[in-house]
C-alpha cells in the first residue's frame, strides 16, 4: 500500500477526528471537492479494536490517503497492540489527548491524559518504536483554567518522538463552550521544534488567516467547520498555497451537498440507520435559511429518503425565490 506513505512536511490542513461524525462517507466527500487535507479517522477505542480487530468504525477507502488513524486509550499494552493491527493500514496514529466527554475520560482516557503525562510519553514512544509509524497527538490546554499544562505536555510529546502535536485552544472543564485562546497556541510554536497544528473555531478562510498569522502554526485541523462545507478544507488549502479566497458554497450548493450526503450514508448504513445518522447534519446545512429551525424540526422526524428530499427541494425552491 504505497499510497498510505505521508510527507508530514505538505500537511496544511487536517480533517479532526469527529466521533459520531466523520466516518468514510465524511471522509470521501472532503476529497470528492479537491482536499489534499491529512484525514483522520473518528476517534479509536485501544479496549473495543483488541477485542474485536474488524469493527465496522475502521473503514476506509484507497482514496483517502494521507489517513491517520486515532486510537484513544490508557493502557500501555492495548494501545501498542491496537495500532500495530491498524499499522498496516495507517499512514499515521494520532493520539487523542483532548476528547472531554464524561464516558471517555472516567477511566483516564482523552483529555484525563493531561494529567498523566509520563504515561501519554510512554504510550507515544512506544508505538512509534513498535510499527514504524509517525505518530502525533492532539491534546488540550489542561484539565481546568488552573491547570494549564499544555506547553509540559506539548514537550513530553516532542521528546517521546512526535512527528507533530495538534493543540485545542481549550480546557478540558471548556469542554467545546466559550472562545479558543488561540494566543496560547502561540506560546506552545514557540516552545517546539516540532510543528503544531492549530485547532478550535476555524469554520471559515478568514478564522484560519486570523489563526495562522496569530501563532505561526503549521496548519490548522478542522473539525465542526466542515459540518454542512465539505469545501472549506481545499478553500483554506487554496488560501494557505496561493492566497486565493474561494467564496463558500451558497444554500443551493449545501442542499445539494446534503442530498449526497444522506444518500450515501443510506447506501453504507441502510435507510433506516443512514437517515438516523444524518439528522445531526441538517442544521450546519440549512441554518442559513428563512425558518431554518421549523425546516430542521420537521426533518429529523422524518425516516424515507424521498420525504427528506421533498422538503430539501422546498427549502431550495423558497430560497431561489429569494434570490429573485
Amino acid at each position: 500500500m504505497e499510497n498510505k506513505k505521508i510527507n508530514i512536511e505538505d500537511i496544511k490542513v487536517i480533517q479532526a477526528p469527529l466521533a459520531g461524525i466523520s466516518d468514510v462517507v465524511f471522509r470521501g466527500q472532503i476529497r470528492k471537492h479537491k482536499s489534499k487535507c491529512l484525514m483522520t479517522t473518528e476517534m479509536i477505542s485501544s479496549e473495543m479494536l483488541c477485542n474485536n480487530p474488524n469493527p465496522r468504525i475502521i473503514q476506509f477507502e484507497d482514496f483517502e490517503y494521507p489517513l491517520a488513524f486515532q486510537l484513544v486509550g490508557h493502557k500501555v499494552d492495548k494501545m501498542v497492540k491496537a495500532a500495530k493491527i491498524l499499522a498496516p493500514y495507517a499512514s499515521m496514529i494520532d493520539i487523542n489527548c483532548g476528547c472531554p466527554v464524561k464516558k471517555v475520560i472516567v477511566s483516564g482516557d482523552g483529555s484525563a491524559m493531561m494529567k498523566t503525562p509520563d504515561l501519554a510519553y510512554e504510550i507515544l514512544s512506544r508505538i512509534k518504536e513498535e510499527t514504524g509509524l509517525p505518530v502525533s497527538a492532539k491534546f488540550r490546554l489542561g484539565w481546568t483554567s488552573n491547570e494549564e499544562n499544555f506547553i509540559e505536555f506539548g514537550k513530553k510529546m516532542e521528546q517521546a518522538g512526535a512527528s507533530f502535536v495538534t493543540l485545542h485552544a481549550r480546557t478540558r472543564s471548556q469542554m467545546y463552550s466559550g472562545n479558543a485562546d488561540w494566543s496560547k497556541i502561540k506560546l506552545l510554536v514557540d516552545e517546539l521544534k516540532i510543528p503544531v497544528y492549530a485547532n478550535g473555531d476555524i469554520k471559515t478562510i478568514a478564522d484560519a488567516k486570523k489563526c495562522l498569522e496569530l501563532t505561526g502554526a503549521k496548519g490548522v485541523s478542522i473539525g465542526r467547520g466542515i459540518m454542512g462545507d465539505f469545501t472549506l478544507p481545499y478553500r483554506i488549502e487554496k488560501y494557505i498555497e496561493d492566497g486565493t479566497i474561494i467564496p463558500e458554497p451558497d444554500l443551493a450548493s449545501r442542499i445539494e451537498m446534503l442530498k449526497e450526503h444522506l444518500h450515501l450514508e443510506i447506501q453504507n448504513m441502510g435507510e433506516i440507520n443512514g437517515i438516523k445518522f444524518m439528522r445531526k447534519f441538517y442544521n450546519y446545512y440549512i441554518s442559513s435559511t428563512r425558518n431554518a429551525s421549523k425546516y430542521r424540526s420537521a426533518l429529523v422526524t422524518l425516516d424515507k429518503e424521498e420525504e427528506i428530499i421533498k422538503v430539501l427541494n422546498e427549502i431550495l425552491s423558497l430560497y431561489l425565490k429569494d434570490c429573485g
